[in-house]
Order: C-alpha cells, then structure tokens, then sequence
C-alpha cells in the first residue's frame, strides 16, 4: 500500500493520541464503582492502577525496537484492538481476575499508542517536529478534560458499565482509520542493530534529555495528581472547586501547546523552553505563597502553561538527532520518563505525610530548577552536534 499523505497519518496520530487520553483518565474516573462492584478496599484498588503502569511502562519499551523493524501499522493496530477489548473488559468483567487482565490490556496497548503515536508524528514532520509533537499533545489533553467530565454529566442516567462500554467502542475510529490508511516502511527491514541502539545507552546526550525528560513527566503528574489534594487541605477548598481548579492546569497546557506549535516554527526552540520555565516558576512561586483561591488558580494554570511544550519539544530534539532509530530512542526516553512520573508524586505524598502539602510542593520548582540547568547543557551540546 502506498503510504498515505503525512496529513493522513497526523491525523491517525491524533485519533491514537486521543485513545491514550482515555486509556488514562477513564480507569481514575471509574474507581470508585470499581471498588464498589467488587468490594476492594484502597490497597487492592491501589494495585490496579499499579497494574495499568506497569502495562504503559513495558509498552514503552518494546515499542520502538518493534516499530523500526516492522513498521507502525500493524503495531498501532493490535495495540487499539487492545485498548478496545480491554476497556470492555473493564465494563463487563465478572471477575477480579479478569478485571486485571482488561486493565493490564489497556496499559499495554495505551503505552504502544502513546510511544508509536509521538514517533509517527516525528518521522513524518521533517524540520516542524516540535511544532508537530505540540499540537499531538493537544489531543491527550481533550481526552484527559472530556472523558471524565462527560462521564460524570451522564452518570444516573446510564450504568457505569454502559458508559464504559460506550467510552471502549470510541476507539473502534481510530482503528478503522489505521487500518484503511497506509503507513511508510520499516527503517530496519533487514534486522534491528542491536549495537547501535545499545549505544543509546551511552550517549550522554540521549541521557541528558532523557533526565530532562524524568524531571518534566514527574513535575506533570506531581501536579496533576496531587493539586485537588493540595487545595483541599491548605486552602480549605471544596472538592467541586478543587476540580475545576485541576482543570486550569490541563486548560493551560492544552491552550498553550495550540499556541507553541505555530511559536515554535519561528522562534528559538530553546528559548520557548526557557521562557515557559520561568512561567512554570512563577505559577509554583504562587501556588506556594499564598493563601488567596484566586490567586492559586492562576498559580495552577500558568503550571499547566509553563509545563505545556518540554516533553513534545525534547521529543523532536531525540527525532532529529537519532532519525534512523527514532522508535528505539523513544522507547528508551519516554520509559525513563515514566519512571520520573511514579517516583516524582510518590515522594510529593512521602513528604506530604511528614511536612504537609505546601513542604512537598517544594518538589515542583527543585525539579523546575533542575530542569533549567540541564537544558542549558543540552543547548550547548546540541550547538555543538
């Protein structure tokens, strides 16, 4: 099949994007008839959502080695079939057991569409890659905003089961998109080269944006998962607010990574990182010094605008430095990514428990600082390549 036009095969990246979005909000936002259903308490539904990252994080890592060797097509075609058998699943599970299964289902395939989604997008956009990765990002963010709040408004008029099964037949369009569309060649036809991929492990700047990577998955989910709690206890606001205040934060990066993408093909791509760092900056120096709602919304929300470009950025930095592994070197850079995105808010809660919210929030502007430093290494090191 001749490959489609890459406005085509953005498009399937788009929709795939869209999938992962729900992969990872739709089991959050349906735990409580979860635990309800199958009467766990908070360890066993603590082990589930365990289940699903373990799931994304071994995706993570055979995503690229497969699709340099065989291609995106059929890999993004199972791992939708995945997503969509296994969120059934989860609507119709009779059993614990099988409820593992369809949650380790939607992990596996939602980290397969999350890494083949961001290397199609690279593969095809030449020098707008950064651009490109940007407005990608924007689609898990519709997804992260609309599933659970259309989830919530038809609640009482439908079953939980209902509207999962509703929310798993969704994914039935990017699968049929994938499948009528044609995708290019395998770079590796003829075998994968396990040296050279090997010495991604020794490149110190594949390292370098790698740990930038670690840092920025890990302030994003600090934040995501922990500002509801954060409000609640310091602020003393209502459960309902502390929501809509969550949505500032995924307002901002959305409306942002729109903006960037068009930025981004004029301007400095490492001056955009700079200048939203300082943004992120300023957002946490508010959060952590007032005592005012208002004024920690806007906190929130340039938080969400200041962390809206680093990962799809340094995604396009990987693409064009690494172009005939791209799939491997994204492999090994957003696996590293996650790892930063589960140890990163389970210190955020350590410390919480011994310092209280406001004490572990101090997390964000470290990591933030850090993140300024290395970013400055790599400029140079880029400069220099």
């Amino acid at each position: 099949m001749t490959p489609s036009s890459s406005r085509v095969l953005f498009v399937c990246a788009c929709l795939g994007m869209l999938a992962f979005g729900i992969v990872l909000t739709t089991l959050g936002a349906v735990l409580p008839s979860i635990i309800e259903r199958f009467g766990l308490d908070k360890a066993h539904a603590g082990q589930l959502l365990l289940i699903m990252t373990f799931g994304i994080i071994v995706a993570s890592l055979v995503f690229g080695p497969m699709v340099d060797r065989y291609g995106y097509k059929g890999i993004l075609l199972v791992a939708t079939a995945l997503i969509l058998v296994g969120l059934e699943g989860i609507a119709f599970a009779p059993t614990l057991a099988s409820l593992r299964v369809a949650i380790a289902l939607i992990g596996f395939g939602g980290g397969i569409v999350n890494g083949g989604t961001n290397a199609l997008v690279a593969d095809i956009s030449g020098g707008e890659r950064g651009s490109k990765l940007n407005l990608l990002g924007v689609f898990f963010g519709i997804s992260a905003v609309g599933v659970p709040f259309v989830l919530a408004t038809l609640t009482g008029r439908f079953s939980q089961s209902a509207l999962m099964a509703g929310v798993g037949a969704l994914v039935i369009v990017p699968f049929a998109v994938i499948a009528a569309s044609g995708f290019p060649m395998p770079k590796q036809p003829q075998g994968f080269p396990i040296t050279a991929a090997a010495g991604l492990l020794r490149d110190p700047v594949m390292l370098l944006m790698a740990a930038i990577l670690f840092l920025e998955s890990g302030v994003e989910l600090t934040v995501g998962g922990w500002i509801s709690t954060f409000v609640k206890e310091v602020l003393g606001v209502g459960a309902g607010n502390a929501l809509i205040i969550l949505s500032l934060y995924w307002l901002g990066m959305m409306l942002t990574r729109i903006a960037v993408g068009n930025i981004l093909k004029r301007a400095s791509h490492i001056g955009v990182l700079y200048v939203l760092l300082a943004i992120a900056l300023v957002g946490a120096a508010l959060l952590l010094a007032t005592h005012n709602i208002a004024i920690a919304a806007a906190g929130v929300f340039l938080l969400g605008v200041g962390f809206a470009a680093m990962f799809p950025t340094v995604l396009g930095f990987i693409a064009d430095r690494y172009a005939t592994l791209s799939g491997t070197a994204f492999s090994l850079a957003i696996a590293i990514a996650l790892t930063g995105g589960m140890s990163l808010p389970f210190l955020a809660g350590i410390l919480g428990g011994v310092y209280g919210m406001r004490g572990s929030f101090l997390i964000v502007p470290v990591a933030l600082a850090m993140q300024g430093l290395l970013l400055g290494v790599l400029a140079g090191r880029l400069r220099n390549a």
